[in-house]
C-alpha cells in the first residue's frame, strides 16, 4: 500500500525549500504527500528583500478537520517551519487528531542557524518548540536549534563529541524518540550528522562543501523521511540523506545557483540510493 504523509510546512514560491522540496522528494520516492501550508511567501527569507508573506494559520485546522471528516489516515506527520505560538499549538492539535500507533511523527524544529534564531523568534519560542518535540517520534534539529531548545550555549564549530553528549542528554528529556542533529561539524573540512537511536549515538561524516546553500535542511529531512518510509533503518536513512546533500551541492555549483540546491536533477541518484530503480 502506498505510504501517505501530512506535510505541515510553508510554501516559498521561489527558493527550493520547505514544501517545494518536501513534495517532489517524497513524491519521487513513491510517497503520497498531503500538504498543510502554514504560510505562502514569494521567496524564502535568505538573501531576498521585499518578499511577500501570507499567514495561513487560520486555514490549518479547517484543512485537517476536512481530512478527519474524510477519515484520511497518515503513515507520517511531518512538520517544518511554524511561524508562531498559535501554529505550534495547532500542530499539537493535529498530532493528537491523527497520530495512531503506527504513525511516524517527525518534527523539524525550524527556527535558527549559525548560532542565531531567525527574525521574530526568541527563547520563549524555542521553549514552546521543545514542547512540540515531546510529541515527536523523531526530531531533526540543526546544532543551533538543538542548543536553543536545551539551553546549552552555542559554540562555533568544529564541535566535540562531549558537546553533543551534553546536548543529546538534554534532548532526551525533551523527546523520548529518535534524535538526528544536522550540521555536526567535528573537524574542519567536514560536516556531519549525529544520530541517537535506542540510547546509542553514532556519527555520519561527509566532506564539507564550500559556500552557503539554502534549503539543505529541508532536503535532508525530506530525504530522511523518504528513507524511513521505504523501510530503511534510521542509520541507513541518515546515511542516504547525508550522502545526497553533497551530490545536490555539486550539481548546484555547476549552475552557479545561490538561492537553493539543485536537488531536482539529482532525483535519479536518490532513487538509486533508495533502491527504487
Amino acid at each position: 500500500m502506498q505510504k501517505r504523509v501530512m506535510a505541515v510546512h510553508d510554501i516559498s514560491c521561489f527558493g527550493k525549500c520547505s514544501l517545494t522540496a518536501a513534495l517532489p522528494i517524497l513524491s519521487a520516492a513513491g510517497i503520497e504527500v498531503c500538504p498543510v501550508p502554514t504560510a505562502i511567501l514569494s521567496t524564502h527569507t535568505g538573501g531576498f528583500e521585499g518578499y511577500t508573506f501570507e499567514d495561513l494559520t487560520h486555514n490549518m485546522l479547517p484543512v485537517v478537520k476536512h481530512f478527519k471528516e474524510l477519515d484520511i489516515k497518515f503513515n507520517s506527520i511531518y512538520s517544518g517551519y511554524l511561524g508562531s505560538f498559535k501554529q505550534i499549538e495547532y500542530m499539537k492539535t493535529i498530532i493528537s487528531m491523527f497520530k495512531q500507533q503506527d504513525t511516524l511523527v517527525m518534527v523539524d524544529p525550524v527556527m535558527g542557524d549559525n548560532g542565531k534564531l531567525y527574525a521574530g523568534f526568541d527563547m520563549s519560542f524555542a521553549k514552546e518548540m521543545a514542547s512540540l518535540c515531546k510529541m515527536a517520534d523523531i526530531i531533526v534539529p540543526n546544532v543551533t536549534e538543538a542548543a536553543f531548545m536545551t539551553g546549552v550555549k552555542y559554540i562555533n564549530p568544529p564541535f566535540t563529541t562531549d558537546y553533543f553528549d551534553t546536548i543529546i542528554e538534554r534532548l532526551k528529556k525533551i523527546c523520548a524518540g529518535d534524535i538526528v542533529i544536522t550540521g555536526a561539524v567535528l573537524k574542519k573540512g567536514q560536516t556531519g550528522v549525529v544520530i541517537c537511536h535506542d540510547g546509542n549515538t553514532e556519527y555520519i561524516t561527509e566532506k564539507e562543501s564550500e559556500g552557503m546553500y539554502h534549503g539543505t535542511g529541508d532536503v535532508f529531512a525530506s530525504t530522511l523521511l523518504a528513507g524511513l518510509l521505504n523501510g530503511f533503518s534510521l542509520k541507513e536513512a541518515g546515511e542516504i540523506a547525508a550522502k545526497f546533500i553533497p551530490v545536490c551541492i555539486e550539481k548546484t555549483k555547476e549552475l552557479g545557483v545561490f538561492y537553493g540546491v539543485n536537488f531536482e536533477q539529482c532525483i535519479p541518484d536518490l532513487l538509486n540510493k533508495l533502491k527504487l530503480t
